[in-house]
């Protein structure tokens, strides 16, 4: 019975659904009522043969009312397919959740990295890293991808307080929980430098000079340490993989990060605050 009643349902659904989307199916429905209809007509007209002037009163009384029937329901079938939609939802929503099943492996880590957030606000200051060496952001494959970062900026006293410790919370969980070892490879920019990178293309930065995050130290650009080298390219399954992680660490931990916007910037993540921007 329980399964009849979901069936039941899943058509009607579907009907309402077919005479909101199709003319055709609108006009099939009303088409149907009217020959359904009619044929109440001719059997009124039968019983009032047989039973006199009385059933033909109820034979015209039954004709106009369906008639308002029709011209009501063809009139303002929106409102009444809206109507329908409004009684069925609630029965089909309480039938098909109640189950409180919760997809694998995404309660715990959710959990684990809450706790590790709570102790940043507890009060748990974490230190930066030891400086990597120029040469690092020098070579030909990092300027390749990232033209005139060895003059970039990964002073972590020039960013925001705050973001820093966030900033500095991803590195931590992606090293201890995920393998990866991060590098910053932009913090603060200069509104000259980012005047600069614009001028360079979209493919760099579609932000002039206060248009970023960066200029306000609430926004990074990062990437991973592998065998002392920068490994920056998504092309790299390994650091692809390790974009998403990241991604799914800053987000945990209150960041905006890159990979989501159309042009897609993987390694950047930035904690937006109101009032700092004009157009926030």
């Amino acid at each position: 019975m329980f399964f009849v009643a979901i069936a039941l349902y899943f058509l009607l659904a579907c009907l309402v659904s077919w005479m909101i989307l199709f003319p055709a199916g609108r006009e099939f429905v009303l088409q149907a009522l009217a020959g359904a209809g009619q044929r109440m007509q001719q059997r009124l007209g039968h019983l009032a043969r047989q039973q006199g002037e009385g059933v033909v009163k109820i034979q015209q009384s039954g004709r106009s009312s369906l008639r308002n029937l029709i011209s009501f329901v063809r009139a303002h079938y929106v409102l009444f397919t809206v109507g329908i939609l409004l009684i069925l939802i609630p029965p089909i929503v309480a039938l098909t959740s109640g189950s409180s099943t919760m997809l694998g492996g995404f309660d715990t880590p959710v959990r684990e990295t809450n706790q590790q957030v709570a102790m940043l606000l507890e009060g748990e200051q974490l230190v930066p890293p030891p400086p990597l060496p120029p040469a690092v952001f020098a070579t030909v494959e990092v300027e390749q991808v990232r033209p005139m970062l060895v003059t970039a900026s990964r002073d972590w006293d020039r960013l925001d307080p705050e973001f820093a410790q966030r900033l500095l919370l991803i590195f931590k969980i992606m090293k201890e929980r995920h393998g990866y070892e991060m590098a910053i490879l932009e913090g603060y920019r200069s509104p000259e430098r980012q005047n600069k990178l614009a001028a360079m293309g979209s493919n760099v930065t579609n932000a002039a000079a206060f248009q970023s995050w960066h200029q306000y130290g609430l926004a990074a650009d990062c990437a991973f340490l592998r065998n002392g080298k920068i490994v920056i390219t998504e092309k790299d399954p390994w650091a692809m993989r390790g974009y998403e992680l990241y991604g799914e660490v800053a987000e945990s931990v209150g960041l905006t990060w890159g990979g989501r916007w159309k042009m897609m910037d993987f390694g950047h993540t930035e904690l937006r605050r109101k009032g700092v921007m004009k157009r926030n």
